[in-house]
């Protein structure tokens, strides 16, 4: 608690959720971001709650300030943890490289966003606030998932990574012996939050002795 007696939270990350396929990873992220005690600043596109709808039994509602109440409700964060930013509402802090927090995760990014970022669209405040990422030398993860991919797609990738940003794409490995889907969800997850450097217990750390073939 803060003098004004606000609850603080560790600094905070945004995570967008565009219309690729992998909608899983994202909402796995933003829990794991909320028990780690961050504050989580969450866009997701029309296309995400789509396929957040196909592919999980998750129902979210779109106006923004509904969807943060349904996040903090299935993420067991506390009152104000989440907050969530519409499509075109460019007051918000991400907006603005004098508002946006240090760290952006774009998971997963469809194609078509992976395509906007590479070339400065900015059309929408996901397009936005990476742009401000890449701006400000901020930290940006991508995390397309696509296949196979175009020669159009690897430029952009290749494009990013020149700019900064760290390509991440969801092929999860299997030296750990998953036995669900939820492990494979965890291996993509663990290595974004490696990259962010948030310690978490999601899966042993390469070399750790544990979960590996004798």
């Amino acid at each position: 608690m803060n003098e004004r007696g606000e609850r603080e939270f560790r600094a905070p990350i945004t995570v967008a959720l565009t219309g690729a396929s992998g909608a899983p990873y994202g909402l796995r992220l933003i829990d794991c971001l909320v028990a780690a005690g961050h504050e989580v600043w969450v866009m997701i596109s029309k296309a995400a709650h789509m396929v957040i709808a196909t592919e999980t039994d998750v129902r979210l509602p779109a106006q923004p300030a509904r969807l943060a109440v349904a996040l903090c409700q299935r993420s067991g964060a506390v009152e104000g943890q989440i907050r969530c930013f519409g499509r075109e509402d460019w007051m918000a802090p991400v907006a603005s490289g004098s508002g946006a927090p240090s760290s952006m995760v774009i998971c997963p990014c469809s194609t078509g966003t992976l395509s906007a970022v590479a070339t400065g669209a900015s059309n929408n405040l996901i397009e936005r606030a990476a742009d401000v990422a890449l701006k400000e030398r901020r930290q940006l993860i991508v995390v397309p998932r696509e296949t196979p991919l175009s020669a159009i797609h690897l430029e952009h990738m290749l494009s990013l990574t020149r700019m900064g940003a760290t390509v991440m794409p969801a092929a999860p490995g299997f030296y750990h012996y998953p036995g669900r889907i939820d492990d494979l969800i965890d291996f993509i997850v663990a290595r974004i939050l490696n990259q962010l450097g948030i310690e978490h217990r999601l899966m042993p750390r390469w070399g750790s002795g544990v979960g590996q073939p004798e």
